[in-house]
């Protein structure tokens, strides 16, 4: 049996070499750990990370954790060329949006929704693994349907998609 800190360590190393979301599940049976320890030791390493100056956090993500940048130093790591997909327009920040809002959706149901075509604006998206086909709709030409990734929620440092500001109604 591993000690706390070895424990930690461990999990450190686990989230540090996937660079993906790893699910507590999987943590869990890795560790040998039952989910009330684990979830002791997931709250301590959140306060450490909190507590220490570091330029990285561990982030929850939908049943799951992921390492990430600390938003403060993204404009370093920006400098550095080394965040592959940051920088994006206001179109497909915009086409995001809607995406993350309503998805699953069509490119037909983005472009009437924007009221422009979206081929460029979803090809980057896509590009930048913001963005996934999810399945295809039951129409004719079964067009595809799109909706986030981890990606996404790991750019915006969200936990879920429950995490999303409420968007009010304008009347």
């Amino acid at each position: 049996m591993l000690m706390k800190d070895e424990i930690k360590a461990a999990i450190e190393a686990l989230l540090f070499i996937s660079a993906e979301r790893v699910g507590r599940e999987e943590l869990m049976e890795v560790l040998n750990l039952s989910e009330k320890d684990f979830d002791q030791i997931m709250l301590e390493m959140f306060a450490e990370y909190n507590q220490v100056q570091r330029g990285i956090q561990i982030l929850a993500l939908d049943g799951g954790y992921i390492m990430g940048t600390k938003p403060e130093y993204t404009q370093m790591v920006n400098r550095m060329g080394k965040n592959p997909s940051r920088r994006l327009s206001s179109a497909a920040l915009e086409t995001l949006a809607i995406i993350a809002y309503r998805q699953p959706l069509s490119k037909a149901e983005i472009e009437q929704i924007r009221g422009v075509k979206t081929d460029r604006v979803i090809a980057t998206l896509l590009e930048k693994s913001l963005i996934k086909e999810t399945g295809k709709k039951d129409t004719p030409g079964r067009p595809a349907l799109y909706g986030t990734t981890y990606e996404f929620l790991k750019l915006f440092a969200l936990s879920s998609l429950e995490d999303l500001p409420v968007i009010e109604a304008k009347e």
